[in-house]
């Protein structure tokens, strides 16, 4: 008789456990822990956006890992709201970050009034990452998570470019590519100064943006 009530508890604490962890807020906490955690996850999908930039080298590649690596370890968050409709939920959640997208906006405006500068001894990428350093001030941001219900588990959508890009403090960066320029809506090229909403978006855990132009973006 013992046995059987051991064993019977013992299914009923596993069930609530289960329940408990399948909720819209704790699938975010468990999305976002990944970062703070540098889960295997996140570090690779981290080493696919950086092996994808040709302009880094091996060793500021290993770099950037580095840094983005301590800024995810650094994120804070706060959880808002939860609100269920059906199979479908939302989760508010404050995030506070570092706030990079000034000196990348500064950076990109200085390589394009100083390109003689940089060269194969002096990369733009070594000295983007020097003043990322320095960054100290943070911001902190509303992100709103989208989850459905499937098979009776909930599952986080993929964020949006935007919230990538404010998740890896780079929100209000205006991208712009290699060769200093940024592509217009007609696929012409044209100046820096010219306006283009920053942003990438995947949400396997990291943008799937060159984190050197991206640095860490929306």
């Amino acid at each position: 008789m013992k046995k059987f009530l051991y064993v019977f508890l013992t299914i009923i604490l596993f069930s609530g456990c289960e329940m408990m962890n399948n909720t819209p807020t704790r699938k975010v906490e468990e999305l976002l822990g990944k970062y703070q955690a540098n889960d295997a996850d996140v570090l690779e999908d981290l080493d696919n956006v950086l092996l994808s930039d040709s302009n880094l080298s091996d060793d500021e590649r290993d770099d950037y890992r580095d840094f983005m690596s301590k800024h995810y370890q650094d994120m804070t968050y706060k959880v808002k709201n939860e609100k269920i409709d059906g199979d479908s939920a939302t989760v508010d959640v404050e995030i506070t970050v570092r706030d990079y997208s000034s000196v990348l906006n500064n950076a990109s405006d200085y390589r394009s009034k100083n390109a003689s500068e940089f060269d194969d001894l002096n990369s733009f990428a070594s000295y983007r990452l020097e003043k990322l350093k320095d960054v100290t001030n943070t911001k902190t941001y509303t992100i709103i998570f989208h989850l459905t219900k499937d098979d009776k588990e909930w599952k986080v959508e993929p964020l949006t470019d935007d919230d990538e890009s404010k998740l890896n403090g780079t929100y209000g960066y205006n991208e712009i590519n290699s060769y200093n320029v940024i592509e217009s809506d007609n696929d012409s090229k044209v100046e820096y100064d010219s306006d283009k909403p920053e942003s990438n978006t995947d949400n396997g855990v990291t943008d799937e943006t060159s984190i050197t132009d991206n640095a860490n973006q929306d």
